[in-house]
């Protein structure tokens, strides 16, 4: 009589077990509904992370685009300090030579 009543407890113990270690309709519906906010969230960060490499790409190509406009600026204002100088050297040449004409008109 206690082997059968030991047995039954023990029966009863694993039954009792194996039914409250089973997941329930609820339990099931509560996992699902936690799947697809993260699955939500999931996208919502792909497509942001989208926006944000669309917005750094075209962030890269306007920084491009300045420092092309910048080194076109440069070019030309050293095109044009070159110019300067020359007009200098041939103003200083011209004033030489007006000075030597003078001086040999001087001389006469």
């Amino acid at each position: 009589m206690m082997k059968k009543m030991v047995w039954t407890s023990g029966v009863l113990l694993v039954l009792a077990i194996t039914v409250g270690g089973c997941a329930t309709k609820k339990d099931l519906q509560a996992a699902e509904a936690r799947e697809k906010a993260i699955a939500a969230k999931a996208d919502q960060a792909a497509m942001d992370a989208e926006s944000a490499k669309m917005a750094a790409d075209e962030a890269m190509q306007k920084a491009n685009e300045a420092i092309a406009r910048a080194e076109e600026a440069e070019r030309r204002a050293l095109e044009r300090e070159r110019i300067a100088e020359e007009k200098a050297r041939l103003a200083e040449e011209k004033a030489r030579a007006a000075e030597e004409k003078f001086q040999e008109s001087m001389k006469k």
